[in-house]
């Protein structure tokens, strides 16, 4: 959700990377939605190829997706397709998790993949051979193709890196169809239909198949020594033998074009594992170490089958099939199957049966939302006091409108502070009120919190603080940089210090975005 600070944030990062007229570009497209190459020239009142640079640098660090969008033409028309530009609000924030998404494949795999995957971010898109010439220039003894390759192989079995999707998408204008009563379920499913936005219908039109998303080689396309793959591949699936025979066709002109694969960051593989770590971190802050393994080796066994980053549940595994998993690891040999049945209980898991034998699933999404409840109830003890938070807990826990006195009574608050408090949360919307009159000189207050609303602010406070800290940050290094000789204008101590200060506000700022992702993307 693109909020008003947010978009300052967006922009804020896109004119740290790229300038400002390619930051002013995308400010139009965040404000106004998909549009034209002709809308944005006019809008942003730049020439054409400033307008058009300006989008081939998002594009190309995939901050805008190209589309076409199909509408009816007039009478006696075909249809009509315009080219339109949509900005894509969260890879923009993305950008302040490279560290994170580095940080995550120096863990699980080798230096190599890590280079390899520094080299996309930096770039935003790359070919094989792209890469093969970075890995050289950055290597005084240079580096083999073949290493090269074998770190994109393990980086896509990882799901840490894909194929980049179509450049121009044929995006139909959704259909409306009229259904009668009787046909419930054909007009449930139209509205769900209906209900997907414009970016989540482009996403899906650009995105390659699931086969070839991850694939190293296709039919059509040269490895880094220029020879085509044979018939035979593996990443020829039997789905796609049909399309065999019209590939073949196309092979030369395909050759004499010299088609390549663009490969990227997986953006939505590092929000999956990131989302795990928030699940975990959140269960060792509320159960023991039990349930942490236990969670944490049943999302390791079906790490790569879930469909979606937010998933509500986890994928169902037998109790066998968990215990199993659990005792890869020294730490979980320790626990017997019974334990791993308890922790599955404290986890709120329940038994159902699938096959021949019980499976269970954790509720992720009930994990997640117990996190953003901390979170919040941690900003109103910090932003009000103690009093403030007993309030605000009883009201996030009982969901309906309560009266002051009741609420007075209930959180042991004084009844003359109690008012005090509960305005003061109001005034800042973290409060719903609603005023019942019961005779012409009283009035009764009632008091709720309304959690969607309520997110939908805190979440626009986080992109608030995190631009504040991103400007100071910016700040900092414009304040270094102004120093001619910085060894001999700052002393010792005073070097220390300002490195003191960015490494604060930098570790401030990765904190401040695990909050946010809780909130915008999990």
């Amino acid at each position: 959700m693109a909020t008003p600070y947010g978009i300052k944030l967006a922009v804020h990062l896109i004119t740290n990377h790229f300038g400002n007229l390619v930051a002013k570009v995308c400010e139009n497209l965040l404000r106004r939605g998909p549009l034209t190459l002709q809308q944005v020239i006019r809008y942003t009142e730049l020439t054409p190829q400033q307008v058009k640079n300006s989008l081939l640098i998002l594009i190309q660090h995939n901050c805008v997706q190209a589309f076409s969008l199909e509408s009816q033409g007039g009478f006696g028309d075909g249809p009509k397709a315009n080219t339109q530009y949509l900005v894509l609000f969260s890879n923009i924030l993305h950008r302040m998790r490279f560290p994170k998404f580095l940080e995550i494949v120096s863990r699980e795999l080798d230096q190599e993949c890590k280079e390899l995957l520094e080299g996309l971010l930096q770039n935003g898109r790359l070919t094989l051979v792209q890469m093969v010439e970075r890995a050289k220039s950055k290597r005084k003894d240079g580096c083999r193709e073949d290493v090269v390759q074998e770190g994109l192989t393990k980086l896509l079995a990882a799901h840490f890196v894909e194929r980049c999707p179509a450049p121009e998408p044929l995006v139909p204008e959704p259909v409306k169809v009229e259904t009668t009563s009787k046909k419930r379920g054909a007009k449930s499913a139209k509205i769900n239909e209906e209900s997907e936005t414009i970016e989540q219908r482009v996403l899906a039109a650009a995105g390659p198949m699931e086969a070839q998303r991850f694939s190293m080689l296709t039919n059509t396309e040269f490895d880094v020594n220029g020879e085509t793959s044979t018939d035979d591949s593996p990443s020829l699936i039997i789905g796609e033998k049909r399309k065999r025979d019209s590939l073949e066709l196309d092979r030369e002109s395909t050759a004499e074009e010299g088609e390549v694969v663009l490969w990227r960051a997986n953006f939505e593989e590092f929000l999956r594992r990131l989302r795990h770590m928030a699940c975990i971190e959140n269960v060792r802050a509320s159960l023991d170490d039990g349930a942490v393994k236990v969670l944490k080796a049943k999302l390791d066994a079906t790490r790569g089958l879930e469909k979606k980053v937010k998933t509500e549940k986890s994928v169902p595994l037998s109790l066998d099939n968990i215990f199993e998993e659990v005792i890869k690891s020294e730490e979980g040999r320790v626990m017997t199957l019974d334990d791993v049945r308890a922790s599955l209980v404290q986890l709120g898991c329940s038994a159902s049966a699938r096959g021949t034998a019980d499976s269970y699933s954790i509720d992720l999404k009930k994990i997640i939302e117990s996190a953003q409840n901390d979170e919040v109830e941690s900003i109103v003890l910090k932003r009000y006091g103690r009093d403030a938070y007993r309030i605000f807990r009883l009201l996030s826990k009982n969901g309906r409108l309560v009266e002051t006195d009741k609420i007075s009574d209930t959180t042991f608050v004084e009844k003359k502070d109690a008012p005090k408090i509960l305005y003061k949360m109001w005034k800042d919307e973290y409060l719903h009120m609603e005023k019942l009159v019961l005779a012409p000189n009283r009035n009764i207050l009632l008091w709720k919190v309304n959690k969607r609303p309520l997110w939908e602010h805190v979440l626009d406070e986080m992109f608030h603080a995190a631009l504040n800290l991103s400007l100071r940050a910016a700040y900092e290094w414009d304040k270094e940089k102004e120093v001619i000789n910085p060894l001999e204008a700052m002393t010792k101590e005073e070097r220390q210090k300002q490195k003191n200060i960015r490494i604060l506000l930098d570790s401030s700022l990765l904190k401040l975005d695990d909050a946010i992702m809780l909130f915008h993307n999990f």
